[in-house]
Parts: structure tokens; sequence; C-alpha cells
């Protein structure tokens, strides 16, 4: 009896012993955070854990410092602004060149509308499979929230791809109305696109039929009602958001009027006219000739 009942002990503490190492291993449920100490957050996740941080000092841009893209500005500002009055509005895609704007002008969308309840959660790719705990957790709240998507791109396969595209438009489940997507992308249609894949492409009766693989890419990019694209600078756009960026950390004419060449010295080093490249200009520049903190 008394074997018995040590054998029974020793396969007791086994069982828990694996019971904890399990519990280690599974999804523990997401506390809210308190909804009041930020405008934004982040979605983070270690292992099993997750949840939601609130970034207290987010990098907030004015819309009025976001050159050369305004009718990019002026139609995500609208679709913000009905998401905020709560009236239908679209997911959007930005796509285009890097360093354009893209980012900054989500960022601008947070600054001008927070007040409004706008807030802000910024989702990596790699957990995009987690989109839908993000948006139960959001269900029901007065707030209207943003999923933002930086720098979106996708592999061939990568099982997040098809977590936002359940999310974006095909889940049985749905999508509250005080949740929107935003997100930033260099491809078009979020995947790389092979030669090949356009002579998968088919002549019927005068119409152009794309190939599967083709189809399967865009049919993400079509879930997105909102496309804005984001072209290269011209050299006098550049020009024009280098010579805003030096007014405001406060230099003055005849200061701004001298960077002209080393500012496409700059461009022509870093290999883009961005509008990225030119903030970068600016601050140096502005460092090294008596510039102030930017207004």
């Amino acid at each position: 009896m008394t074997n018995k009942t040590t054998d029974l002990a020793l396969f007791l503490a086994r069982v828990e012993q694996t019971l904890d190492r399990l519990d280690a291993w599974l999804p523990a449920p997401v506390t809210p955070p308190d909804w009041s100490s930020a405008i934004a957050f982040r979605w983070l996740r270690r292992g099993a854990q997750a949840r939601l941080e609130a970034i207290t000092h987010p990098h907030l841009i004015r819309v009025e410092d976001l050159q050369d893209v305004s009718d990019q500005v002026a139609r995500l500002d609208a679709n913000t602004r009905q998401f905020v009055r709560g009236r239908p509005a679209n997911n959007a895609l930005l796509t285009g060149a890097r360093g354009t704007g893209k980012s900054s002008l989500v960022k601008a969308m947070l600054d001008r509308y927070h007040a409004k309840g706008l807030r802000l959660i910024e989702v990596d790719k790699q957990d995009l499979m987690d989109l839908p705990d993000i948006v139960e957790l959001v269900r029901g709240r007065k707030e209207r929230f943003v999923l933002f998507c930086d720098d979106l791109s996708f592999e061939d396969a990568e099982p997040a791809y098809k977590a936002l595209k359940s999310v974006l438009d095909g889940s049985l489940a749905a999508v509250p109305d005080n949740v929107i997507i935003y997100a930033t992308s260099n491809r078009r249609h979020l995947m790389p696109e092979y030669h090949a894949e356009n002579l998968q492409a088919r002549n019927v009766d005068g119409e152009i039929h794309l190939g599967e693989a083709t189809e399967e890419k865009v049919s993400l990019s079509e879930r997105f009602g909102l496309w804005l694209s984001f072209y290269p600078f011209s050299q006098d756009a550049y020009l024009d958001i280098v010579h805003h960026w030096l007014r405001e950390f406060g230099l003055n004419d005849a200061k701004i009027e001298k960077a002209r060449t080393e500012a496409l010295q700059w461009a022509l080093g870093r290999g883009s006219r961005s509008g990225r490249v030119a903030w970068q200009f600016a601050r140096d520049y502005a460092g090294r000739h008596g510039g102030g903190t930017k207004r």
C-alpha cells in the first residue's frame, strides 16, 4: 500500500509539472489597458503572452508639415473625418516610394483627430494573426480605433496574409464600426510579383483574365476601399520641403537660400529626393548653422 501511494504521488507530481509547462504556452486573457492613459497603443506579443502597451509619447506630425502631398492628405482626411463622426468609411492602403509621407500622414490624422476620440493601435506584421483578438478587445468602446500596419509586405504563403485578408473582408465575424485599418507599403499589392505570373493571363473574347497567382495577390489589396499612391518628389518639390523644415528650425531666408546646393548634394549622396531625406538634411543643416528645435 505504501509503494502504491508513493507511485501515485509521483505520478500526480509529474502531471502537475506537465500542466505547469502547458500553462506557460497557453495564451493568457488580454487585460484591457487604461484607455485614458494614451491616444496611441502598441500590440506586443511575447510567446503566449500578449498585451496592449500605451505609447505615452507618440510621434505626432502636423498636417501642415506634409508638403506636396495635398491630394493624399485631403482624401485620407475626409475618410478619417467620416470615421470619427461615426459615418461609413473605408480601410486605407497607402503605397509608393519610400520616405514620401505615407506613415507621416497616418500620424497626422491622429494628431488632428485624437481630441475627437480617434485612437491608434500599431500592429507589427508578425502579430497580424492576433487581429481578431484586438478587434474583440476594442469592440463596444466609445473611441474610434485605427489599426495601423506600417511598412507592410508579405512573402508567398505567409499566414499573416490570410489573417489580414479575413479581418478586412471575409470573416464570418463582423468587424465593429469603431475599427478601421490603415496600412502602408512599398508594394501596391503587398506581395512580390513575378514576370512568370503575367504569362498566366488569358485573353477571352477580348477580355484579359489574370492568372490565379495574380488574382490571389490583387484580392488582398482590393479589400482596402481607399488606395492612396505616393510618388518620388521632383527636385523643386524636394527643395520646397527642405525650405519648409529649415523655416521650422528658425533659419532666416538668407541661410535657407544658401542651403540649396548642399541640399541637392545631400539628396544625390542618399540616392533619393524624399521627404525623409529633406527632413534629415534640414536637421543637419540647422544644427550646423544655429537653428533651434522645431517649432
